[in-house]
């Protein structure tokens, strides 16, 4: 799975010159046990993006993501392309982008979907854990990352399974340097940068809006990367990092659910 971070911004016109209509795939990871991941969520729309289920009738992704003003949410899926017996689809009732949503600098890429309906949680769809703790993620920090994105730069579609690959959190400083992203868009406290110290192991197109996963909880959302680098120790991966401000926003919109 290419760094979901490479991800071509959807919906955005982006200082690093990312072209808009598409989302980020992952690089150098691996099928994912089918159904292992079973808050996966696949979104359908103008562009696939990934996303997870935080309550029964509402999905976490990103505010990026161009999917139009009805997309179409598969949850319960392995793969992207057949009709499994586990997966539940629904239409999307509303779309809630962060409000102070950037885009010019993707700064605070978070939305939720709400369903238009609600999912029956089972083996094959569950909710997933949010983080409870507001504290900066560490560089060296394990993740895991998960989304039906591209596996090779030069890739036109997605891969037909889920797919997940392991990252490392670098500390920010880092990744502002000049030899990465030279602040242009800078990896602001928002954001968390992730990837492989040799590349390799990465989100990519069509990963965008899926988990960072750490320590068994959802620490942030797959945001952006430098287009056709994907995977590239250069250029790592970049999420939408879940702050105590975004959390108590989230428990907000999706409380009175």
């Amino acid at each position: 799975m290419e760094l979901s971070f490479v991800l071509y911004f959807s919906a955005a016109i982006l200082l690093t010159g990312i072209p808009k209509g598409q989302c980020a795939g992952i690089i150098g990871g691996k099928e994912s046990s089918p159904h292992s991941r079973p808050f996966m969520a696949l979104i359908k729309g103008k562009d696939y993006c990934g996303g997870t289920l935080v309550k029964q009738s509402w999905v976490l992704t990103a505010a990026h993501c161009n999917l139009g003003s009805n997309p179409e949410i598969i949850l319960g899926a392995h793969s992207s392309s057949k009709k499994e017996e586990s997966q539940q689809i629904f239409k999307t009732a509303k779309l809630v982008p962060y409000p102070c949503f950037d885009w010019e600098t993707l700064d605070n890429d978070i939305m939720l979907l709400q369903l238009n309906g609600t999912a029956k949680l089972n083996q094959y769809v569950k909710t997933i854990k949010l983080t409870n703790t507001y504290k900066d993620l560490k560089g060296g920090t394990q993740c895991l990352v998960a989304g039906w994105g591209i596996t090779h730069n030069k890739d036109r579609k997605g891969s037909d399974t889920l797919q997940e690959a392991n990252v490392t959190v670098f500390e920010r400083s880092i990744c502002n340097e000049k030899k990465h992203y030279n602040s242009k868009p800078v990896v602001t406290m928002n954001m968390v940068c992730a990837g492989d110290k040799k590349g390799k192991r990465d989100t990519c197109k069509g990963d965008s809006g899926g988990p960072l996963i750490c320590n068994g909880e959802q620490r942030g959302i797959t945001s952006f990367g430098k287009p056709s680098k994907c995977g590239t120790a250069q250029y790592p991966g970049v999420y939408a990092r879940l702050t105590k401000t975004h959390l108590l926003w989230i428990n907000k919109i999706i409380g009175g659910d």
